[in-house]
């Protein structure tokens, strides 16, 4: 099987960068097998990886969540930096806050939000630097 690399539009010959992409000789190292199978985490620990990543990835949580990476916002804060209603801010945080990405505290009747803890921090800040490369 092949995929287009970027820069290739379809209908190119992709075999020459298919044949880049995989070993000259099938042979595989059972040492290195087994001790990346050993260290891999567990099939629920994935599948919760992976369904945190589907949360980041919506552009509108990802604003949010960057915008809450530089400091702590109230709701009508990020509904403005993020260029939504109040209401629809105030549905994406509930998603963000059950998934363990932000946390909420309430001052009078303002709620501020920020993110929940230094992984969250790093998470979003290296993603956004990866993407700024």
């Amino acid at each position: 099987m092949t995929f287009p690399l970027p820069g290739l539009r379809y209908g190119q010959d992709m075999r020459t960068a298919s044949q880049d992409d995989v070993c000259d000789v099938p042979c595989v190292h059972p040492e290195a097998v087994a001790r990346v199978r050993s260290a891999l985490p567990d099939a629920s620990c994935v599948e919760a990886a992976s369904t945190l990543l589907k949360v980041v990835a919506d552009p509108t949580r990802l604003r949010m969540l960057s915008a809450l990476n530089i400091e702590e916002l109230c709701v009508c804060d990020l509904a403005n930096i993020a260029g939504i209603s109040e209401s629809a801010a105030s549905h994406q945080l509930r998603l963000l806050r059950a998934h363990r990405l932000v946390t909420s505290r309430k001052e009078g009747r303002v709620v501020y939000y920020r993110l929940l803890d230094g992984h969250i921090t790093s998470l979003i800040g290296s993603a956004i630097e990866h993407a700024g490369e």
